[in-house]
């Protein structure tokens, strides 16, 4: 469980474990520590877990921000928050974790996204929303977020050769209470919660994210779409079931500028998977150490 908060994680292992206690074994949860509004904590992570030299089967994006109605915040890194939350970062440990994936193959990669990337608007010059072409408000940001993962997704799941038996998706948990106002104003929090229109707690949200994460025939559907040359990477609605993301994410142009744009922003060489895939040592800005070889 990789995470900011890394105290609260652990309280909350041990409360589940309490939980469980009589059901089930001892819960082997290992918790690291990982804010993905530092790109340098995204590196350090990843260079600790490849260090294992140890398979990954799957890995969860889960974490992400919205910021509703809070005005235009940048990271330490100088990037718009959710714009850095929720895709770059993720795209960044993504790629660093390459080498851990493919050693566990059969994997998968998920990534939590969100129904609201159909209002997303996405300008690969213009990650951060300050060029003035458009009045920033944090549906803006969000949206516009969670648009440029799905296209990055995309292309990194065109880019993965089949016998790498790693395969990319994005997931849809429907619309979830969480604790994603946590961080606003009290009385916005209030409003948030009072909202009749979130229809699924936080566990009911997690299904369509453990399903893509464990359905078997996850990765044959995910061999047709790749057959069959779809723009997009799979994607699953809340209720589990395959789903068309939003038109502009089958824009293929527009999606190969944000994967370019997005590897210059991160620091890394705009031939790291090929280079990873050929067992390649890829130099990275944000790591204490480069990425390390993938051997088949």
């Amino acid at each position: 469980m990789a995470c900011r908060k890394t105290r609260a994680a652990n309280d909350l292992i041990q409360k589940w474990q309490k939980e469980c206690s009589g059901m089930t074994g001892f819960l082997d949860i290992e918790v690291m520590e990982l804010d993905l509004l530092s790109l340098e904590s995204v590196g350090k992570f990843a260079s600790t877990w490849n260090a294992r030299q140890g398979p990954l089967h799957v890995l969860i994006n889960n974490a992400g921000i919205f910021s509703i109605g809070e005005p235009q915040a940048f990271s330490k890194d100088g990037f718009e928050e959710h714009m850095q939350v929720n895709h770059l970062a993720p795209a960044l440990l993504t790629l660093l974790l390459l080498p851990s994936l493919i050693r566990g193959s059969p994997s998968r990669v998920l990534n939590v996204n969100s129904n609201m990337h159909h209002l997303g608007f996405v300008d690969s010059n213009d990650l951060n929303v300050t060029s003035g072409k458009r009045k920033y408000n944090s549906v803006i940001g969000y949206s516009g977020s969670k648009l440029a993962q799905i296209m990055f997704s995309s292309v990194l799941q065109r880019k993965l050769p089949s016998e790498a038996g790693l395969n990319v998706m994005c997931v849809s948990p429907g619309v979830v209470m969480t604790n994603v106002a946590r961080d606003l104003p009290r009385i916005v929090q209030t409003g948030y919660h009072l909202v009749p229109y979130f229809l699924f707690n936080a566990q009911e949200g997690a299904r369509s994210t453990l399903f893509a994460a464990t359905d078997p025939d996850i990765p044959e559907y995910c061999s047709v779409l790749k057959a069959d040359d779809w723009p997009v990477c799979p994607y699953f609605s809340g209720d589990c079931r395959p789903t068309n993301a939003a038109a502009e994410a089958h824009n293929v142009g527009t999606a190969m500028k944000v994967w370019d744009k997005t590897l210059e922003l991160i620091g890394l060489p705009s031939n790291t998977v090929e280079r990873l895939i050929e067992g390649e040592v890829v130099p990275c800005k944000y790591c204490h150490q480069n990425t390390t070889e993938v051997e088949y």
